[in-house]
């Protein structure tokens, strides 16, 4: 009915080309217009003002002779005021624009090698920009954005390049891993040097103890015993101290046979040995 009276209904975000007699006359805003059919008045075509997204791959090689698939992400509108250009002047936009992008991208690419493309991808969507702009203005249509969401290098330059990331992440490894082990050794080093240290300490202090305490059992005992002599007093403990170590000798589950050469007149030499050994002791 409406269109019989030449009522039309025009969406949010739409403008409409209107025509009299094939010839054009206006742009339509949204809302309800009359148009009298009958006097030549009509509806060309609708155009939306929403932001529209184009991907556009394009493959392209690079300095380093390179294989390279570009994906560039376009985002465009048609401009309200320019509605009549954008409606008559191109007749696709979408293969207008992925022309322009093919061009750019090509244009850029081969000037690099690889590395540089994937660090200075927002350089190429800047070039992209620009040139779309300068050219899709002319058409009534503005470039929003634009955007390079991907680069994906031939499969087995991908795989090299894998290859070569592992290789180095494995030698930085075996790097690494290396330092903790010389740390490691260093330190154990640091660790027995100080043990034995602390041990030479305790010997020492252990022997200083010993000579101390003979030395006080020697004169308690000359002092109590009228008659005796240092050296009797000495050798007796050292003969004692020996009877006492054949005794913990024997008593032990895990000693084998033990062959010293004893008799009458061995007892001084070993009395000898030991207080020679208890005297070289306290000097070191």
């Amino acid at each position: 009915m409406g269109q019989a009276l030449g009522l039309i209904q025009i969406d949010q975000s739409t403008v409409a080309i209107k025509e009299t007699f094939g010839k054009f006359d206006a742009i339509l805003e949204p809302g309800c217009h009359c148009l009298p059919w009958c006097i030549g008045q009509q509806i060309a075509g609708y155009l939306s003002l929403r932001v529209q997204q184009l991907d556009v791959k394009c493959e392209t090689k690079t300095k380093d002779n390179v294989f390279v698939n570009v994906v560039a992400s376009v985002q465009y509108r048609a401009l309200a005021d320019k509605a009549s250009d954008a409606f008559y002047k191109l007749s696709n936009t979408r293969e207008q624009i992925q022309s322009y992008v093919f061009d750019v991208i090509r244009a850029s690419v081969p000037k690099m090698i690889l590395d540089d493309v994937f660090e200075q991808k927002n350089e190429i969507a800047k070039a992209v920009e620009n040139e779309l702009e300068k050219a899709m203005s002319a058409y009534g249509y503005e470039i929003v954005q634009t955007l390079i969401v991907d680069i994906e290098p031939d499969v087995n330059v991908k795989r090299a390049m894998n290859e070569i990331n592992a290789a180095a992440r494995m030698r930085l490894a075996a790097t690494e891993k290396a330092e903790a082990e010389k740390i490691l050794q260093i330190k154990r080093a640091e660790g027995d040097a100080e043990s034995k240290y602390l041990a030479g300490l305790g010997i020492a202090r252990q022997r200083q103890a010993i000579v101390d305490g003979l030395r006080d059992s020697v004169l308690a005992f000359s002092e109590n015993v009228p008659g005796t002599s240092s050296k009797d007093v000495m050798d007796m403990v050292l003969v004692t101290q020996y009877f006492d170590t054949m005794k913990d000798i024997g008593a032990s589950s895990k000693s084998s046979a033990v062959f010293i050469p004893h008799g009458p007149g061995a007892v001084r030499d070993i009395a000898a040995q030991i207080r020679d050994g208890q005297l070289q002791g306290s000097m070191i």
